[in-house]
């Protein structure tokens, strides 16, 4: 595995750390994928689950999705790969393929940004459906990045069964 990411500055305010560290654990994910066949970023870890690298990209895609584009920008898109909110579906990933699920994911964090940057404050506040309360863009973002943190930490357990590399 190379490892193409740049780590987040130590200087900046929070929303340029938080951002920075949130762009950081996107290319973990990447970089957990790198030189897989689709057969392989579709193997699973252990036979009682379906999480597999694939899952992970697809479910994260379904997560910038919902959280920038529903959540925060208000847009009335359905998911992906559900039509009823539910981005565990994506998990199930024994029919993708690498361009559709990294395509999907590359669309998503796109557009993500692009929302993110557009705000003039993380202090906006929107109504939070899943929550069933209102939330500051902060809280989300957060939220966002406690996702790929904890989905990385799957990555690396996944990859390793593949093929034995472990490491960022």
């Amino acid at each position: 595995m190379i490892d193409h990411r740049s780590g987040p500055s130590g200087i900046g305010d929070e929303r340029q750390v938080l951002r920075q560290f949130l762009d950081y654990q996107r290319a973990t994910l990447a970089m957990k994928c790198q030189d897989l066949t689709d057969e392989e970023l579709r193997r699973t870890a252990v036979p009682t689950s379906n999480l597999s690298l694939l899952g992970l990209v697809r479910h994260l895609a379904e997560v910038e999705r919902e959280w920038f584009r529903h959540v925060i920008a208000r847009e009335d898109v359905t998911l992906v790969w559900s039509d009823q909110r539910d981005v565990q579906v994506a998990y199930d990933a024994s029919t993708s393929s690498r361009s559709e699920a990294f395509g999907a994911w590359e669309r998503e964090v796109d557009v993500s940004r692009r929302i993110e940057a557009a705000l003039e404050s993380w202090d906006v506040v929107v109504p939070v459906p899943r929550w069933e309360e209102d939330a500051c863009v902060r809280v989300i973002v957060v939220h966002v990045l406690t996702e790929y943190c904890r989905h990385n930490g799957h990555a690396d357990l996944v990859r390793e069964a593949i093929d034995g590399v472990t490491g960022a």
